[in-house]
């Protein structure tokens, strides 16, 4: 659908931040026009004017998310940790870096995820991501998945 409904690739390669800082490319569907800036979604004037005929549906249903499965496979993330950065998040990325975060492989979701996900001011979310360094568990992770599968269904805190 995407490629039937906008010109342009299917798949988006993002610069993201991983483990210890290392930048990776990370695959997501693309659900916003070519020729967008490389920004988080928050910081453009006018998102909606940015999405292509299917992206609001590939967002709000997360399943714009699905090629990261690729990525965990590669090793450059896991099924939970910290979302990983965009690579110009700079005030993020100290912030993990000072936290400690950012020795942690990022994740397909992950505890500031559950608890806010987009709607969450950058201080926020590095100490919900420190929360989860500190709780890091089996049973924690299948929490949050479990928590991540709730938000999904019910379209909690989607952004766009």
């Amino acid at each position: 659908m995407v490629r039937i409904t906008s010109p342009g690739p299917i798949f988006y390669w993002s610069d993201r931040v991983g483990r210890g800082n290392s930048i990776f490319k990370m695959p997501k569907f693309r659900s916003m026009r070519v020729g967008t800036p490389a920004l988080a979604t928050h910081l453009l004037t006018d998102p909606d004017s940015h999405l292509t005929p299917v992206g609001s549906f590939l967002r709000k249903s997360s399943l714009d998310e699905l090629p990261q499965l690729w990525s965990i496979i590669k090793g450059d993330m896991s099924f939970v940790g910290p979302r990983p950065a965009l690579y110009n998040q700079h005030d993020l990325i100290e912030l993990r870096t000072q936290s400690g975060v950012h020795v942690l492989v990022p994740g397909l979701t992950g505890w500031a995820q559950v608890n806010g996900r987009d709607e969450l001011p950058i201080p926020q979310k590095v100490a919900f991501d420190t929360e989860y360094l500190r709780r890091k568990s089996i049973v924690f992770d299948i929490r949050i998945l479990f928590l991540t599968l709730l938000r999904v269904i019910m379209r909690n805190d989607v952004a766009h």
